[in-house]
C-alpha cells in the first residue's frame, strides 16, 4: 500500500504517457485533468485535494446541511439503538441479531468516515482535505464497505441454514463460526482495502487537485492523476467485481434455497414468519448492490460524474440510516424487544 505522507516522485514529462490506450490524439475535451497537466507541463505535487461536493449548488447549501446532519443524526443514534436493543434483550442473543448489530456498527463506521466532513464543508470556506487524510478516508471508507459486503453474505448464509437445515443450525452456526465469519469479513476489507488505495496513490498527482465528489473516492481521484489510469481502472473493476458478485452470488444462492423452502411449506404461519426475517433483508441487499455495482464495477466517464455522486449518497448516507429502519419495520422480534424496552422504561419512570 503507498505510504499516507506526502508523496515523493517526480512527474512524467512526456505528455504521451498520460494518454489512454489507443488514443494519442485525443482533444483537450476528451482529456481528464491529469492528463491536462500532464500535457501542459504543470508537474506540481499534490498536497491537498478541494472536495468539491455539492459547491455548484449553492443556493441549496442551508437546505443541504440541514437535511445531511438530520440523517447522519438518525443513522447514528438509529445504529446504537438497534446494537444496544440486542445486546441487553437476551431474547435477541441469536446468530442473526448478532450479525445485525455487526451491520449497525459497521453502518455508522463508514457513515462517519463520510458525513461529517461533508457537512463541516457546507459551512466552512476551505473545502480542502490533506493529501494523508484523503488516504486514510478511503483506506477506511472502502474497508468497511467491503467488509459489510460480506457480512450480508454471511447473513444470508445465516438465513439459509436456519430454514433449510434447521437440524444442523445450532452446532454449524456457533458462537465461534459467528465471530470467524464477522473477523474473515474484516479481513477482506482490509485485504481490498490496501489494494484499492494503494492502486490510487501509487499514481502521481501533478496539479489539478479538485475532486469532483463529497468524498475522496477512486473514479474521481483517478482523473487527477497524472499518469496513465488504465492498469489502474482494470484493477478497480476486477477486485470491486470480486468484493460485490462473489458476496452477490453467495446471497442469492443462499436466498434461491430459501424461496423454494418456504414454497414447500405447509403452514401459512411458517411461511409468513421465514419471509418477514428475510424480506427486509433482501431490500437492504438489493439498495445497497445496486448502488455499489452502479458506482464501481461499470466503466466511468465524466459525463456521469453527477449521476455517481447523487447514487453514492444512497450506499454512504441513505443506506445506512434506512437499515435500523429496514430490518426492525417486519420483524417482529425486534418490534417485541424494542416494545418490553419501553414498558421498562415507563414503569420505572
Amino acid at each position: 500500500m503507498y505510504a499516507a505522507g506526502h508523496p515523493q516522485f517526480t512527474c512524467p514529462a512526456a505528455p504521451h504517457s498520460g494518454s489512454r490506450s489507443g488514443d494519442d490524439h485525443l482533444s483537450p475535451l476528451q482529456m481528464t485533468p491529469g492528463e491536462l497537466a500532464l500535457a501542459s507541463g504543470n508537474h506540481t505535487p499534490v498536497t491537498r485535494f478541494i472536495l468539491l461536493g455539492f459547491s455548484n449548488h449553492p443556493d441549496l447549501r442551508e437546505l443541504l446541511f440541514g437535511a445531511f446532519l438530520l440523517i447522519y443524526a438518525v443513522t447514528v443514534l438509529g445504529n446504537l439503538g438497534m446494537m444496544v436493543l440486542i445486546f441487553t434483550d437476551a431474547r435477541l442473543h441469536s446468530p442473526m441479531y448478532f450479525f445485525l448489530s455487526v451491520l449497525s456498527f459497521l453502518d455508522i463506521c463508514y457513515s462517519s468516515v463520510v458525513t461529517p466532513k461533508l457537512l463541516l464543508n457546507f459551512l466552512a470556506s476551505d473545502k480542502s482535505i490533506s493529501f494523508q487524510g484523503c488516504v486514510v478516508q478511503l483506506a477506511f471508507f472502502v474497508m468497511h464497505v467491503t467488509a459489510e459486503s460480506f457480512l450480508l453474505a454471511s447473513m444470508a448464509y445465516d438465513r439459509f441454514l436456519a430454514i433449510c437445515r434447521p437440524l444442523h443450525y445450532v452446532p454449524v452456526m456457533s458462537r465461534r463460526t459467528c465471530l470467524q465469519l464477522v473477523a474473515a469479513s474484516y479481513v477482506f476489507g482490509g485485504a481490498n482495502s490496501a489494494i484499492q488505495t494503494g492502486n490510487v496513490f501509487v499514481l502521481p498527482f501533478c496539479g489539478p487537485n479538485q475532486v469532483t465528489h463529497y468524498f475522496c473516492d477512486i473514479p474521481p481521484l483517478l482523473r487527477l492523476a497524472c499518469a496513465n489510469t488504465d492498469m489502474a481502472e482494470v484493477v478497480l473493476y476486477i477486485f470491486s467485481a470480486l468484493v460485490t458478485l462473489l458476496p452477490a452470488a453467495v446471497i442469492l444462492s443462499s436466498y434461491s434455497s430459501v424461496l423454494a423452502a418456504v414454497g414447500s411449506m405447509r403452514s401459512a404461519a411458517g411461511r409468513e414468519k421465514a419471509l418477514s426475517t428475510c424480506a427486509s433483508h433482501f431490500l437492504a441487499i438489493a439498495i445497497f448492490y445496486g448502488t455499489v455495482v452502479f458506482t464501481y464495477v461499470q466503466p466511468h466517464g465524466p459525463t456521469r460524474e453527477a449521476n455517481g455522486q447523487v447514487v453514492s449518497v444512497f450506499y454512504t448516507i441513505i443506506i445506512p440510516m434506512l437499515n435500523p429502519f429496514i430490518y426492525s419495520f417486519r420483524n417482529k422480534e425486534v418490534q417485541g424487544a424494542l416494545q418490553r424496552r419501553l414498558q421498562v422504561r415507563v414503569f420505572h419512570s
